[in-house]
């Protein structure tokens, strides 16, 4: 069993999981990332994780799937003997934007395919790993943690993307449901809700939320970064949290605040 904590984030190879994957390297954890695309695809961002010179793994999977997710699982233990701390990434915006009176079976079924039953079924595989870890005492002295990647879609209306909304609404209960479960075992769960993030995901939409943010929006007149995401997770996994579990954390540039 390698002798450093070890996180597990899933949707790690671009976008806001290479944030968190970077600075949890950074932070000197053990770092396994998760994602569908070919390694030699993302080589350039691996190698930027890698830069922290923690060790890194990099295991193509789908989290949709139960075989997938089992692999993946799997290889990490194999690698370093434990999971400390998994972060849930992985997520898709629907393939095209449709308003809610038009949004096909399909679409639905794609977004919650990945947002919301990968989650639950990834967090339920890890969570009874960490379980076993816990009571045969191979992670002594360290409290297991997941962090869930939510969005501030989880509350916030927007009826061209609605089966978005919904998935990630269904990340909050998932968030509540194993903190409930695993106070016992003591593994906390946490949620962060980004907000306007800089990624491949808004770039769609860059030149709409360019004028958002200019006419105030968020209070914090500008763009999120991954690296903002990372940060937040950062806090989470530091450990100084130990009494809280089933937070709710917004990295939104003050979004969440109803002002007039």
């Amino acid at each position: 069993m390698i002798d450093r904590r070890v996180a597990l984030v899933t949707g790690a190879g671009r976008g806001i999981g290479h944030g968190i994957a970077c600075q949890l390297a950074k932070d000197g954890f053990a770092v396994a990332i998760m994602d569908v695309h070919d390694e030699s695809a993302i080589e350039e961002n691996l190698n930027k994780v890698r830069e922290a010179g923690t060790p890194v793994i990099y295991v193509k999977g789908d989290i949709t799937l139960a075989d997938s997710r089992k692999a993946v699982v799997d290889r990490v233990l194999d690698e370093f003997g434990r999971i400390d701390v998994l972060v849930n990434n992985a997520g898709v915006a629907p393939r095209k934007r449709m308003d809610i009176l038009e949004t096909t079976e399909e679409s639905f079924d794609f977004v919650l395919g990945v947002n919301l039953k990968g989650t639950f079924f990834m967090t339920q595989l890890v969570a009874n790993v960490m379980i076993r870890l816990v009571q045969e005492n191979k992670i002594e002295g360290v409290r297991p943690i997941i962090v869930n990647i939510s969005s501030n879609s989880a509350y916030t209306s927007s009826t061209s993307r609605g089966e978005y909304c919904i998935s990630k609404a269904g990340v909050s209960m998932v968030t509540k449901l194993f903190a409930d479960r695993l106070a016992e075992f003591g593994i906390n769960v946490y949620e962060v809700r980004p907000g306007i993030i800089m990624t491949d995901m808004t770039a769609v939409v860059r030149e709409k939320y360019d004028k958002l943010i200019a006419e105030g929006i968020t209070p914090i007149k500008r763009w999120g970064y991954p690296e903002d995401i990372g940060n937040a997770v950062s806090v989470l996994c530091s450990g100084k949290l130990a009494f809280s579990t089933g937070e709710v954390i917004n990295v939104d540039g003050g979004f969440h605040i109803r002002r007039l």
